[in-house]
């Protein structure tokens, strides 16, 4: 199934289909996706219409239970296979991220990487899902009785995924819910439709059976549609502020796991390395051009140590290798579309009309946009305030440690942040006072372990994106209780 997905010839169009009740559909209405950086057709997807959403939702709710009526282990069988050959194909699949979203091969061999250890790791929690027996004959009604608990599949998961990271994020949605025993409805981002077929149909050659996903490409109606759904019972959603709102309007009284973006900020402290400061922050402040909700956007450093930072952070910005996201010597590709691009320089030169002053970059190419510094923005800009989610850091003084943390909580997002110092005190203070879901010490605010949960507080969402804890979003708790039977003394006490 993945061999008739991914073609090797550099003019090919792959053309993807809906997954519907275990039948790839390619007849019906097609939209192409040009390659930001090709400028050209390179893959073109079938669209769900209306009959696909009820086809595949009233297919859905009965595959929730032939998926549930697996054993954990032969769950877990899957996924282990699929972690194989996703390493077995990793440079098809990176060509693909290449191609349909402009990001280098490094990083999408990376992608792929990550997509491995994820099914892994959803194979060793699948293996781990279980219960309780309760301590009821602690108290004196629950004497002679004995009640035990298990983890239930959920039934039916919905999964909406981002253009950013589509084969990563889509793994650990659907492979969670998968572990989990659920069936899973796909809806993946209009701009990476090969790339996510590719996962799909390298799960389903690794023995996932058809009941367990689908895949229905379509733009928000679809989205709404499937939201909406009674027969959806769980909804795991990556994405901006407002589609995320607008998802929760449509779910209504639906569980919701949300990642909804952020503009993360990275501290350096005047104790700080400065040289590995600058160069961590110059690779993941641009890696997939800056598209990532934990992407380096604000780096606060100490007024003693701010010059010396931002040249040094400069110099290595300009060392970054900008051009064909498929030659393995790029380091940074294009932006997801023209548009993307345009916001971006429109950004800088707010800044720059304010007051800010760019120490390299600033230019775009369609949608490639320049690696750009912008030293010293005002406060108020949408490159400070805002999530920018592109090729631009800003680069600001500050003067006191508590102080740049308030500075830093003024924001309406909290997914992550970064702090350079060997001060445990300062790390103990920052882990405890900034309001984000995750502080990364000596490393800039991008940096993730999929096994680790990751997610945010605020506008940045809710719920905990990796294995373990998707899990418990992904199932319900059972509960059974044995009336005159105790595993417990059974005699009441006598006064």
């Amino acid at each position: 199934m993945l061999d008739n997905l991914i073609r090797t010839a550099p003019t090919d169009v792959v053309e993807v289909g809906c997954l519907v009740a275990g039948e790839w559909l390619a007849g019906g209405t097609r939209a192409e996706r040009i390659g930001p950086w090709a400028r050209r057709a390179v893959s073109t997807a079938r669209q769900a219409d209306g009959g696909d959403v009820r086809a595949a939702l009233a297919y859905a709710r009965g595959g929730a239970k032939a998926v549930a009526r697996m054993s954990p282990a032969a769950r877990a069988g899957v996924l282990e296979r699929a972690a194989a050959t996703a390493l077995e194909r990793r440079e098809e699949l990176a060509r693909l991220l290449a191609l349909e979203l402009g990001k280098p091969l490094k990083d999408g061999l990376g992608e792929i990487d990550r997509v491995a250890d994820t099914f892994a790791v959803c194979a060793a929690e699948a293996r781990r899902i279980g219960g309780e027996v309760l301590p009821v004959a602690g108290w004196a009604r629950g004497v002679g009785n004995t009640a035990f608990t298990h983890r239930a599949p959920v039934g039916v998961a919905l999964a909406i995924t981002p253009f950013n990271a589509p084969a990563n994020l889509l793994a650990h949605k659907l492979a969670a819910a998968f572990a989990a025993g659920n069936t899973t409805i796909v809806k993946p981002p209009p701009q990476g439709p090969a790339s996510s077929a590719g996962v799909v149909a390298l799960l389903l050659d690794a023995g996932m059976p058809a009941e367990a996903v689908q895949l229905l490409h379509g733009d928000g109606r679809v989205g709404a549609e499937l939201c909406a759904a009674p027969e959806v019972g769980v909804i795991s959603f990556t994405g901006s502020v407002a589609t995320g709102a607008a998802v929760a309007r449509a779910a209504g009284a639906k569980r919701l796991v949300m990642e909804l973006g952020g503009n993360a900020a990275t501290i350096v402290c005047e104790d700080a390395d400065v040289g590995a400061a600058a160069r961590i922050c110059a690779r993941t402040g641009y890696s997939n051009s800056g598209q990532s909700c934990i992407s380096v956007q604000r780096v606060y450093v100490h007024r003693d140590r701010y010059e010396e930072f931002l040249d040094a952070f400069t110099g290595e910005v300009e060392r970054l290798a900008v051009g064909d996201p498929l030659d393995p010597a790029t380091d940074v590709g294009s932006m997801v579309d023209d548009d993307a691009a345009e916001r971006v320089v429109m950004w800088v030169d707010e800044a720059v009309a304010a007051g800010a002053r760019v120490t390299t970059g600033g230019q775009r190419d369609g949608a490639t946009v320049t690696p750009t510094v912008v030293a010293s923005p005002p406060a108020q800009a949408r490159l400070v305030r805002d999530e920018v989610f592109g090729a631009a850091v800003s680069v600001l003084p500050y003067d006191d440690f508590q102080g740049v943390l308030t500075t830093c909580n003024d924001s309406r997002y909290g997914l992550q942040a970064g702090l350079f110092t060997y001060d445990v005190r300062r790390v103990v203070t920052a882990w405890r006072e900034l309001e984000v879901g995750g502080l990364v010490v000596n490393g800039s605010s991008n940096f993730r372990l999929d096994h680790v949960p990751f997610g945010g507080v605020k506008d940045s969402g809710f719920g905990r994106e990796s294995p373990r804890w998707m899990i418990d979003d992904y199932t319900v708790v059972k509960t059974l209780m044995l009336r005159g039977m105790s595993l417990f003394g059974d005699q009441e006490g006598t006064r």
